[in-house]
């Protein structure tokens, strides 16, 4: 068993039944009980507690961005002049309300924040950059790499 800082505590079948919802989120409590020699009503049971406790946040499909016509993955480095409590809530709220930006990172070292951003084109991102990363106050730098090849793309937290 191991514990966590929050005393939740994961034994060798929560682990498993979160593997195996890494895998795919679609197996029903049937089969995961079949694949951990379990019955249902356990699994179900324990699958409820793990959301409960927030160890599962969410269940989601993840689609190949390229096949729907997003042709553009950055990743954009943002400075903060400066870094008040009220300026880091006022630029973590905005963006959060930027559809464009699938993650954001409060960093340490040379930058501030690691945003990873999608758009459909290049003139789609600049056009967020230019009206819409640049519209929210305090930002001092900002920084884009653009991904040439995803080589490893895995959302599996290993237990």
């Amino acid at each position: 068993m191991e514990y966590f800082s929050d005393n939740i505590t994961l034994d060798e079948i929560d682990k498993g039944i979160i593997e195996l919802l890494q895998e795919d989120a679609k197996y029903t409590n049937k089969e995961i009980a079949g694949k951990l020699g379990l019955s249902i009503t356990p699994i179900y049971e324990r699958i409820k507690r793990l959301k409960r406790k927030g160890v599962i946040k969410k269940m989601v499909t993840i689609i190949d961005h390229k096949k729907v016509g997003i042709t553009i993955q950055a990743f954009c480095t943002v400075s903060l002049k400066e870094h008040t409590l009220d300026y880091i809530n006022i630029f973590q709220e905005k963006i959060n309300e930027l559809d464009e930006v699938q993650s954001c990172y409060h960093i340490a070292g040379q930058y501030d924040y690691l945003l990873s951003i999608y758009a459909r084109n290049m003139d789609e991102y600049q056009k967020f950059i230019t009206t819409k990363l640049a519209a929210i106050d305090n930002i001092t730098h900002v920084q884009s790499s653009f991904v040439m090849k995803e080589i490893k793309k895995d959302f599996r937290i290993r237990l």
